[in-house]
């Protein structure tokens, strides 16, 4: 095989996450330049907020489920709205200190999920306790967040 031809193995679970995390906070770094207009896409709106909310939130939710999951556990429902709408909050500007504050909260969020990741067997990750997503999977869909963060885009 050429080396252009050659396919990576995907990372593993807790890259995937930490990863995200990684890319969310890069594309933060360039937010405290905002406009203040928000980003129309998908039929919804977004803005720097929106997005480390969003990306929070999705972490916050499926932690939650991998955790009761283990456990036992009935996950429990979220009643988050989601990126459906966009709150006072989110239409503020983003400053150096929601920056550091973004940093801090997500940098953690990563942690406990590469720690919990890391701490589970290969068996555990690919047939997970619990209806839904395999924990190989959910990581894998984490991964996805980065959705919010690509839309808003980077504002260097």
């Amino acid at each position: 095989m050429t080396e252009s031809t050659q396919i990576s193995a995907p990372a593993s679970p807790a890259t995937a996450v930490t990863g995200m995390v990684e890319h969310v906070l890069g594309l933060a770094g360039t937010w405290i330049r905002w406009n203040g207009e928000p980003v129309h896409a998908d039929g919804r709106v977004y803005t720097p907020h929106k997005a480390i909310r969003r990306v929070t939130d999705h972490l916050i939710d499926h932690l939650a489920e991998m955790e009761a999951r283990l456990a036992g556990e009935e996950t429990q429902p979220d009643h988050w709205h989601a990126s459906l709408t966009t709150t006072e909050a989110d239409l503020a500007p983003f400053t150096p200190e929601d920056l550091d504050e973004a940093r801090s909260r997500l940098t953690r969020l990563a942690r406990i999920w590469a720690n919990r990741l890391a701490a589970l067997t290969d068996e555990q990750l690919d047939h997970s306790p619990g209806a839904g997503w395999s924990f190989r999977e959910l990581a894998r869909h984490l991964e996805e967040s980065v959705y919010y963060a690509d839309v808003v885009g980077d504002l260097s």
